[in-house]
């Protein structure tokens, strides 16, 4: 059928087409595939404390938050409730 030069063309078509692949998706891949300002800056994420005053300080502070955020849910269920009896 085909001459020896054809399979010597098909083997190195199999050899390179991945390699050729590779070499274009594996190259520069900062700046062809980056998307700009998709990471938040490091100073605006979240420090995990690493002292024992900087954890007081942190679970002081969601002790802080977490009741804060229940006197509020306290407050709407009175509100609601007060509603509830009025109508009623």
């Amino acid at each position: 059928m085909g001459g020896s030069n054809l399979e010597i063309f098909k083997f190195g078509l199999y050899i390179m087409f991945p390699i050729g692949w590779m070499y274009y998706f594996g190259t520069n891949l900062e700046s062809r595939f980056s998307v700009p300002d998709f990471w938040p800056p490091p100073e605006t994420t979240h420090r995990i404390p690493h002292d024992r005053e900087d954890l007081l300080a942190e679970l002081e502070r969601m002790k802080a938050q977490r009741l804060e955020r229940r006197a509020r849910r306290l407050e709407m269920e009175a509100q609601q409730k007060e509603r509830g009896e009025g109508a009623g």
